[in-house]
């Protein structure tokens, strides 16, 4: 998948590096045996996060956020608080510092 073109990294999160960009830095590729398929297309990641319903103040488990695209859409919509429970180190290093831009609204559990 892409990421849209012409839209700013982050779902209007300028500060937040492309998607590609935190894949790269960490050394990500989506691992079959873990099941990951990585959502890079924010059009896809918005759709998904409004899809879920009214957002806004709701706390949200996100299981397997691999390079965080869904999890920004989720920030980006409001969310309160988001718990990111992933297996893959590479990917917990990777939700880690996007919790660095979201302070006390990304926690994430590195299993």
């Amino acid at each position: 998948m892409h990421e849209g073109h012409g839209a700013k990294p982050g779902h209007g999160d300028a500060g937040l590096p492309p998607l590609r960009e935190v894949i790269a830095r960490h050394g990500l590729d989506a691992r079959r045996r873990l099941g990951q398929h990585f959502l890079l297309d924010e059009n896809l990641t918005g759709r998904i996060a409004r899809l879920a319903g009214p957002l806004a103040g709701r706390q949200v488990i996100e299981v397997g956020p691999g390079p965080g695209g869904l999890t920004r859409a989720l920030l980006a919509a409001g969310c309160a608080r988001v718990t990111a429970i992933e297996l893959d180190p590479r990917a917990a290093a990777a939700a880690r510092e996007l919790a660095a831009a979201y302070p006390g609204r990304l926690e994430v559990i590195e299993a």
